[in-house]
């Protein structure tokens, strides 16, 4: 399957489960080209943007893993 770019976008609704994302990246870290974060204080939420190389079903799979963990909403688009 061939691989692409894409982007995905974490944020973070509550700070008790940023160990489990944080070792889930770990896991993935030969897919993960660039990793930002931002926390948005007056918003009371944090943002963390990925730039990924991936095929199709590695981004289900992150992604689906990343929106299991409680007080994470996750969204993502491929080129």
């Amino acid at each position: 399957m061939e691989r692409r770019l894409g982007v995905i976008a974490i944020f973070i609704y509550e700070k008790t489960n940023i160990d489990k994302l944080n070792k889930l990246l770990s896991d993935y870290s030969n897919i993960i080209l660039g990793r930002m974060g931002l926390p948005l204080k007056d918003k009371k939420i944090n943002f963390i943007n990925i730039i990924v190389e991936l095929n199709t079903n590695e981004l289900g799979a992150l992604t689906g893993k990343i929106g299991n963990i409680k007080g994470l909403k996750v969204k993502s688009i491929i080129f």
